[in-house]
């Protein structure tokens, strides 16, 4: 999957986008969360990347306490977001990203 699909909105920075893992890990397969700046200052994102030929993640948001929930993919932990205003993380909120993998 490319950075940008047609109807993503051209203000997510791809090019920033911070891991979420340590760098340590950067070799292991599977998903990966990731931080995806918002250029208008809104709100950032949470992309989950995955390896290329992998059935996507199946994306689950669980409620921690008050405004601080998990994202997890196909059940792993990949973010912990913390809001202290605005609605709650949803699973249309995450961005799906499929990324190359080189053996």
């Amino acid at each position: 999957m490319a950075d940008t699909t047609p109807d993503m909105p051209q203000h997510y920075q791809w090019s920033q986008a911070k891991s979420l893992m340590p760098l340590k890990a950067e070799c292991e397969r599977g998903p990966k969360g990731a931080l995806v700046p918002d250029a208008r200052g809104e709100t950032d994102h949470i992309a989950v990347v995955y390896d290329k030929g992998e059935t996507p993640p199946e994306i689950t948001i669980k409620q921690v306490s008050g405004s601080v929930h998990t994202v997890l993919a196909n059940g792993i932990a990949v973010a912990v977001v913390a809001r202290t205003t605005g609605k709650a993380p949803s699973v249309s909120d995450v961005l799906l990203v499929e990324r190359s993998v080189h053996s």
